[in-house]
């Protein structure tokens, strides 16, 4: 029994201590690109790296927001990211209690062909789509990055899975005491589902916010882009202002940082409970 214990603390700190390599070892461009921030161009791609650069440049983080309009491209990436989040929130969740609670003709099938989406990539449809939003004069606008992010198979998916852990007993008495649909949803369904809308969210959040293909064909004026497309302008045909880009770079990932940090107590619960069942 003494044997078997001590073999088992022995694996516990062993694993640990390849958790904590790996994590280092994912941290390590993070790392450079904090170091790279605060160097001038020249010293970027040094080698071997100095992470402490003898002449710390702390003017890259002013220059940033003089030399491209930096601030005006994050309140238009802020404004997308939120927009769009908050209604693939609110459809994936709402679809996923249908296809979760709801019995009707045909159910099963419309959920397959519309999970068979996730596995398309969206280059193959991405031409139809620009036609679509031309024909609709939606170019140039932040309404065709909306319209066509607001829905998520792998939303209803996440959302449907965690809905089939719900006991069905409790949307049954909710109807026998009178409520519909629409209110066992809002005032049962959503209110037990934070885990897993949190982790909807910090999913939705990273992939809008660090969206860069769908911005760059749709969007051409300069007081639409978002950021994504604002660290292009620092790379001219000539030259590259590397340090700068790294600058905008850690600044630009300060939102999701913050999301994530807000969200995380529910993350690894949601992402355990909505492959629990289904």
């Amino acid at each position: 029994m003494q044997i078997t214990s001590k073999q088992t603390k022995t694996n516990t700190v062993i694993l640990y201590a390849l958790l904590f390599f790996c994590a280092l070892i994912m941290l390590v461009p993070f790392a450079w690109m904090l170091s790279a921030s605060v160097k001038l161009d020249k010293d970027v791609f040094g080698f071997p790296i100095k992470w402490i650069p003898d002449d710390i440049r702390w003017e890259n983080y002013q220059e940033i927001w003089t030399t491209i309009p930096l601030l005006q491209f994050i309140k238009n990436t802020a404004k997308l990211t939120i927009i769009v989040t908050f209604l693939q929130l609110l459809t994936s969740s709402f679809a996923a209690y249908a296809f979760a609670k709801l019995q009707f003709k045909g159910r099963n099938l419309l959920f397959l062909g519309y999970i068979a989406t996730i596995a398309m990539p969206w280059h193959v449809y991405m031409v139809p789509q620009f036609i679509m939003m031309r024909y609709f004069h939606l170019n140039n606008t932040h309404l065709s990055i909306i319209f066509l992010q607001a829905f998520s198979a792998f939303g209803v998916f996440l959302m449907k899975q965690f809905y089939e852990g719900v006991p069905d007993e409790l949307c049954e008495a909710a109807r026998i005491d009178g409520m519909n649909e629409y209110r066992i949803w809002a005032q049962i369904m959503l209110p037990l589902s934070k885990p897993a809308l949190s982790t909807l969210t910090i999913f939705t959040f990273v992939n809008t916010w660090n969206d860069f293909l769908g911005p760059l064909l749709y969007l051409t004026k300069m007081e639409l882009k978002t950021v994504q497309i604002g660290l292009r302008m620092f790379i001219s045909q000539y030259s590259s202002e590397y340090g700068l880009i790294m600058a905008a770079s850690v600044v630009s990932l300060i939102p999701v940082i913050i999301v994530f940090l807000a969200l995380q107590k529910f993350f690894v619960q949601g992402v355990a409970t909505a492959g629990l069942k289904g």
